[in-house]
């Protein structure tokens, strides 16, 4: 996992950010993005792409990311993804993931094949970068408990549609509740589900 940031120091690249995302798919609630910059000194945490670890693995890394690592988080609201569309919330919540960070990056390592459009900092955008890069999983681990913490404050709000289980993506149970009840505040009402 430290192969490409390794790489990256020699070619003199020190602050190396990691960039990912939590929330492109589902019906309801933000999407958030994480921006990492891992200090290799001090981290020692278990860190892998985020759904492949169990939940309380992701809080112990998350807690350890936040004690030793900087972090900038963003998110886009459910009103700015239907604005703009799910793509356009996506970059726009890591601007400000990256935004929020305290020193601006060298470098940043992006999830997934598209670069973030109008950053000033050169960037590499990494497919299935939260397996091959220790930054980009870190972030991947930062966004979705962010976004998780998130839709569980939106469970106790809105319970009838389970949010604190589902997270706000489209199982047979939310669907359900949508046709009973309708949508609530926090649904992106630009996604559209085949059976409502």
């Amino acid at each position: 996992m430290w192969t490409m940031e390794n790489k990256l120091r020699e070619h003199g690249f020190s602050r190396i950010v990691g960039i990912d995302e939590a929330g492109r798919g589902p019906l309801a609630g933000p999407v958030v993005a994480a921006a990492v910059q891992v200090i290799p000194e001090s981290f020692s945490a278990e860190v892998r792409d985020s759904k492949r670890l169990a939940p309380r693995k992701r809080e112990q890394a998350y807690e350890e990311i936040f004690r030793t690592c900087q972090v900038g988080v963003g998110l886009a609201t459910v009103e700015e993804i239907d604005e703009l569309n799910i793509l356009q919330a996506t970059f726009l919540a890591m601007k400000r993931a990256i935004g929020a960070l305290s020193t601006a990056p060298d470098i940043c390592l992006v999830d997934g094949p598209l670069d973030i459009p109008g950053l000033p900092w050169p960037q590499k955008a990494i497919v299935k970068g939260d397996n091959l890069s220790i930054s980009i999983a870190a972030a991947s681990i930062v966004a979705k408990v962010e976004r998780d913490r998130l839709m569980d404050h939106y469970a106790q709000l809105y319970p009838v549609y389970n949010f604190g289980q589902n997270k706000g993506y489209a199982t047979k149970e939310h669907r359900n509740s949508i046709q009973k009840n309708g949508r609530c505040p926090v649904h992106r009402r630009s996604f559209r589900c085949a059976d409502l």
